[in-house]
Order: structure tokens, then C-alpha cells, then sequence
């Protein structure tokens, strides 16, 4: 199982990445000779590798586009049960006798059962057996007695909609979690090497405090912490006025 190797959240990890990777650019001249690859090639790639972290996963619902397709999903599959039982009373009404062979031809024998309790693949065994089975001549004789050609063809098209969704919807399921293991390797990557800056540079600066803060994980964050309280009370008192 990934498990986070620190223990701040996410955006504060990042802000305070992005704020040391900047003291580090601001006494690169002078930490060169603490580590001589702390070259500004490299804190450019370092920044660069910050920025992309925090666009490519920072605040990513990575469950929101599964919960999407599942709502695309049940979009679909609730008027579709709606309208396969609406056409089976009409086609019991209309084929008396010959209404269950009729039923079979379009899957209600087989995948009823399946599609009144929502199970997906049933529905869209249904659909495909539905489309199958609904020829021309059998669309005609049944709108010839009184059946809406619209709910004919909304469940036709219900099959590849379905489908479609549905494919995306397992595809989904499998993916999220693959994100979630690529956003958190990416961020843990960033940290280790973000905390071995820092080991090396707050020693570097042992005596000097203010630069040692400007190095140490938790200080920053709190920086940037009370930093972002004070800019949100001006907001509000520039408001008020």
C-alpha cells in the first residue's frame, strides 16, 4: 500500500517546496560551495518538476470523473428500465397470443429479471437483443398498432450509449487507482529530495537562524500559513470598506 513519506498535506508540501526551491535559487551563489551540483540548471529543473507536480495533481478529485461515468452509467440505465417494461405491457396488450414470442425475440425472457435489478450487463444484453431482434417489419406492425416510434427508437439507442459508458466506467475503476499511485510517487519524490536540500542547506546555516528557518520544512509552512491569514484578513477588510 503507498503511503505518504511526510506528514504535512499535499499543498502544504508543495507550497513549501516551491518556497525553498526559492531560497535556494536566492543563495545559490552562495550554497554552490555546500553542493557543488546545487547549479541553477538544476534548481530550474528542480522548480520546473515543483510546478508540474502541482498542476498535474494538486486538487485532483482523482474519484470525480469515475463518479462521473457511474452518473453517466445510471443516466442511462434508469430510463431505459422504465422504457423496456413501458414497451413489454404494450407489446402484451397489442401481440395477445403471440406477445411472448415476440418478448423472447427481444431479450425480455432472458434479461428481465437482470435489468429490473439494474445489473448492468444485463441491460446491456438486453439492448443488444432488443436491437437484434427489432426489425423493420417487427417496428412497423408494432407502431401500426399503436406504439410511439420514439420509444422505439430511444431504447434502440440506449445500447450503444450504455455501452460506451460503461466500458469507460470499468476502464475508470482500474485507472484511479493507478493515478493515485503516480500523484503520491510523485510527491514523494519531490519530498525526499526536498528534505535532503533542506538537511544539507539548515546545516550549512546552523548560525544563522533566519536563513536555517528558510530551510526547515515545518517553519516554512507555518510562514506560509501566517502568511495566507494575514493576506485573507486584509481581503476581508477591504471588502468591508
Amino acid at each position: 500500500m503507498d503511503t505518504r513519506k511526510y506528514k504535512f498535506k499535499d499543498v502544504d508540501m508543495l507550497m513549501a517546496s516551491k518556497a525553498i526551491a526559492l531560497s535556494l535559487k536566492n543563495n545559490q551563489t552562495e550554497l554552490i560551495i555546500a553542493r557543488t551540483n546545487w547549479t541553477p540548471e538544476y534548481i530550474t529543473e528542480l522548480e520546473t518538476k515543483i510546478d508540474e507536480a502541482i498542476n498535474n495533481y494538486l486538487g485532483l478529485d482523482k474519484k470525480k470523473e469515475l463518479r462521473d461515468a457511474t452518473q453517466s452509467v445510471s443516466a442511462i440505465i434508469n430510463p431505459a428500465k422504465r422504457d423496456i417494461a413501458f414497451l413489454k405491457t404494450q407489446i402484451e396488450m397489442d401481440f395477445g397470443d403471440n406477445a411472448n414470442e415476440v418478448l423472447k425475440s427481444l431479450g425480455y425472457n432472458k434479461h428481465l429479471t437482470g435489468v429490473q435489478r439494474g445489473v448492468h450487463e444485463s441491460v446491456i444484453e438486453m439492448l443488444y437483443t432488443f436491437k437484434k431482434g427489432m426489425t423493420d417489419e417487427l417496428k412497423n406492425t408494432m407502431v401500426s398498432k399503436g406504439t410511439n416510434v420514439n420509444l422505439i427508437e430511444r431504447i434502440l439507442d440506449y445500447a450503444d450509449r450504455l455501452k460506451e459508458a460503461n466500458v469507460t466506467q470499468e476502464i475508470l475503476k482500474e485507472t484511479t487507482k493507478e493515478i493515485s499511485h503516480e500523484a503520491l510517487t510523485a510527491f514523494n519524490s519531490i519530498y525526499n529530495e526536498m528534505a535532503g536540500i533542506c538537511k544539507i542547506a539548515s546545516s550549512y546555516y546552523q548560525y544563522d537562524k533566519l536563513k536555517k528557518e528558510q530551510f526547515t520544512f515545518t517553519k516554512v509552512i507555518s510562514n506560509l500559513k501566517s502568511s495566507s491569514n494575514v493576506k485573507k484578513v486584509v481581503v476581508e477588510q477591504e471588502n468591508e470598506q
